[in-house]
């Protein structure tokens, strides 16, 4: 056990680093690169320059960016998936700043997002896993009693079926809420947080109920048609669950090989999930996969008049903006280094 200084905020706690994030890098054969590592070096700094002094990130004329809370969590993921932690890492500074403005943002009950958007627990998913990430990789304190209310929240917010919606009381779901919300749960039960097994078990036979038998992929709800990002969210939602051999897994993995198509809509999106999703499968199907998506992104990544790189709306003109499409790529072209938990089997 590795054990680092770790401050947020005014607290002051420990980083664990677990031995097993040194033993998947070396049990995994597909390894970073000195090239592709130079891109995501690149790609954190353009990162780190759109960054508002607040903590959250501004678009590309320093305007703030149509989503912060989502964009900032999906930011302070990518930095993490390099290695970097509050006040840890060559872009510690910007972590901490990632991290001060999300919990500046979760109000009493533990919510965080913009509940006039309509898509208020898309929101809080992705922020609650940035959170319990960071708490997985830290143990503190103050992420902890933050963490526990937001999590609070995705377990009293889950609807009938067993799946969720965009706001927190839903007669309805959908795979896109879903899978951030098993997500969440698992992000915080890594890290010590009680989730009840009740809640996991429902969001299960929500996920299967949107299989297709047809295609082997998965619908955006049950009885829809499959649909890339749909399948890549409902195989990872099921892994994060502990059903990595479930048939239905390895049926939505040779979905989404079959429609591997850089340009089409939600592939950002829909990587961030097929990513983490064919690495839990692992051989030669993880390997496969990270070699087709680090070609394509090396191929489309851009140079900023800093010299920094990163990604425009060319690769799936669904992205906001290339602050999201630089951070997910990003994260994913990092997978490789084990930094994030979730990343790991």
């Amino acid at each position: 056990m590795i054990i680092v200084a770790l401050s947020v905020s005014s607290i002051t706690a420990e980083v664990l680093l677990p031995e097993s994030s040194a033993k998947a890098r070396l049990d995994d054969p597909v390894k970073v690169d000195p090239a592709t590592e130079k891109v995501i070096r690149s790609s954190l700094a353009y990162l780190a320059s759109k960054q508002a002094p607040n903590g959250a990130w501004l678009g590309e004329s320093g305007e703030e960016v149509r989503y912060p809370i989502a964009i900032t969590a999906y930011s302070l993921m990518a930095f993490q998936a390099a290695g970097n932690l509050p006040g840890e890492g060559e872009f510690g500074k910007n972590v901490n700043l990632a991290v001060r403005y999300l919990l500046s943002e979760i109000d009493e009950q533990g919510l965080i997002g913009d509940e006039n958007s309509g898509q208020y627990m898309y929101f809080h998913g992705i922020a609650s896993i940035a959170l319990g990430e960071l708490f997985g990789q830290t143990g503190d304190d103050t992420l902890r009693t933050k963490l526990e209310k937001m999590i609070k929240v995705i377990v009293s917010s889950q609807n009938p079926q067993g799946g969720w919606r965009y706001k927190p009381i839903s007669h309805d779901a959908d795979i896109s809420v879903t899978v951030l919300a098993v997500v969440a749960l698992r992000a915080a039960k890594n890290g010590g947080i009680a989730v009840p097994q009740k809640t996991i078990d429902d969001a299960v036979d929500y996920v299967r109920k949107c299989f297709n038998e047809r295609d082997g992929g998965f619908g955006y709800q049950p009885g829809q048609g499959s649909g890339f990002a749909r399948t890549a969210a409902a195989i990872y939602s099921l892994q994060v669950c502990g059903h990595y051999d479930d048939p239905k897994v390895a049926s939505g993995s040779k979905y989404l090989s079959s429609r591997f198509k850089p340009g089409e809509r939600w592939f950002t999106y829909g990587n961030f999930y097929a990513a983490p999703a064919q690495y839990m499968i692992g051989g030669k199907t993880w390997s496969d996969w990270y070699s087709n998506v680090s070609r394509v992104l090396k191929e489309k990544v851009r140079t900023d008049d800093k010299g920094n790189n990163f990604w425009e709306r060319e690769l799936d003109g669904s992205s906001p903006g290339p602050v999201y499409s630089t951070a997910v790529y990003t994260m994913i072209l990092a997978m490789p280094y084990h930094y994030l938990p979730l990343y790991q089997r």
